[in-house]
Order: structure tokens, then sequence, then C-alpha cells
């Protein structure tokens, strides 16, 4: 029941009204009693956080909380493609038929989530990966790679549950829900970051102000549970280095890019 509580706090409802509600409670001073018991529930690691549990004032100040910048070693090896966030690799793959994947007996298509053709066809025959974070993930989003921010840009409205439930009867949510999509020139290659809303309050903070991002700089935060895709161009990545539904830590190194240097 206490499990179910939280999860209905980070993840919200599918009903507008309640969402509200929920959003309104976890961000009031009223949810600090279960902040304790939300980090037991779900075995936060409390000694990699950047501050005392006990001075967490509600339960989404926890949820967004920052951490210990010893606690995430960037891998700094010049071609490691890195997870942008704690979460689950759900899934990667080649795009098929040039901008098509499939998740949960959905298929997907770059067009839709990209807002457009135009948009999609630096991706065609790329490569994806989709990071799923639970309630119990550190919820900010880092850059993967060194790069230049070309362009950024938000879609949808409306969000629905990317959870495992969500993703297979939703309506399209990776390409549906509210979406802020940052693409990166990566020595002349694009990566897209999409940072997927889910439920109804639409809550993805940018935080970095700057065209140049190095890797591991944080570039946004959710303000409830989410999922990021990441696009690679075709032609950009060499080597994956880890397996579907494996458990990843942003700053780690997932997959190997051809770049011959650094962005500087």
């Amino acid at each position: 029941m206490k499990k179910f509580l939280f999860r209905s706090c980070i993840e919200l409802t599918n009903h507008r009204v309640t969402s509200l509600a929920l959003k309104k409670f976890s961000t009031s001073k009223l949810s600090k009693p279960l902040v304790k018991p939300f980090a037991r529930t779900f075995r936060l690691n409390v000694s990699e956080m950047n501050q005392p549990i006990h001075e967490y004032q509600h339960l989404h100040d926890l949820f967004i909380r920052q951490l210990k910048s010893e606690s995430r070693p960037i891998d700094q090896e010049v071609d490691s493609l890195i997870s942008p966030v704690d979460g689950i690799l759900a899934q990667h793959g080649s795009l098929e038929k040039e901008t098509t994947f499939h998740v949960k007996g959905q298929t997907y298509d770059v067009n839709e989530m990209l807002g457009s053709k135009e948009a999609a066809a630096n991706y065609i025959n790329g490569y994806y990966f989709i990071l799923y974070l639970s309630p119990s993930h550190y919820h900010r989003i880092h850059s993967p790679v060194d790069g230049i921010i070309t362009r950024q840009w938000k879609l949808g409205k409306l969000s629905y549950p990317v959870n495992n439930m969500g993703l297979r009867y939703g309506k399209r949510p990776l390409s549906k829900n509210y979406r802020v999509i940052t693409e990166l020139d990566v020595n002349q290659k694009k990566v897209a970051v999409v940072k997927v809303g889910a439920m109804n309050i639409n809550t993805i903070e940018l935080t970095h102000k700057k065209e140049r991002v190095h890797k591991g700089e944080e570039m946004a935060y959710f303000s409830f549970g989410s999922t990021v895709v990441l696009l690679l161009e075709e032609g950009i990545l060499t080597h994956v280095n880890v397996t579907e539904n494996s458990d990843v830590k942003m700053g780690e190194a997932i997959a190997q890019l051809k770049v011959e240097e650094r962005n500087h």
C-alpha cells in the first residue's frame, strides 16, 4: 500500500484533476513526513545525496535531488557515449525501414517522435536507446556526449504512462507524449536526446543555458517519472557495451562512437 501511494505521487495518475491534487501534495510540506519512508521503500542510497535526508522539504524535493559529484564518475574516453540518466536500458537497436522501431508491440516512427520528416532525416537508418526511469531513480538528465546544441524544441501536450503497461497499451506514448528534444552536433554527426514526459503533469525543466555542453554536464530534470530516448545518426556508433534490461548509471559508458576528437 505504501509503495502504491509513493508511486502515485511520483508517476501521478491518468486523470488531470487527480494528477494536480497529487502534484500539489507531493510539492507541499504536508508530504515531508513521507520523505524518509519513501527513501526506505525504494532503497535510495542516502549517502550519495548532495544533502542530508532531513533537509528535503517534501517528496518532490527528494525526487529531483542532486547527487554528490563523485557518486557518478563520468567515463572520460573520447569515444564513449554515456548514459544520460540512471535508469533501465529498456531497449536499443537499429532503426528499421529507415525511421521505425518497435516497443511492446507498438511501432514508432522517428518522423512522428521528432515532429517532421525534416527533423528525422538526420536519423535515417540510425540507432536508438530507450532508458526508463522508475520512482527510485535519480531524475536529472545529463549530456551523453561532448557536443554543440544546434536545436531544442517541444512537442505534444498531454502525457500518458511510460511504464510497462503504458508502453504496451497507450497510444504510442514515446512519440505522442509531451516531450522536449535537444539535438547535439558531435563532430558533424547528430545525436538527439528526447526527454519524454509522463502522465498529465508535463514538467521537464531545462537547466543548461549554453550552446556547448560537455559529457556528463546536467541538461535538465524530470519533475515526475519518465523516459529518455537517444537517437544517433547512422555511422556514428561502433559498439554497444550494455544489454537490454540492464540497470545503468549516469556517466557509465553504454556505447562507443566513431569520434576522432572531442568538441572543444
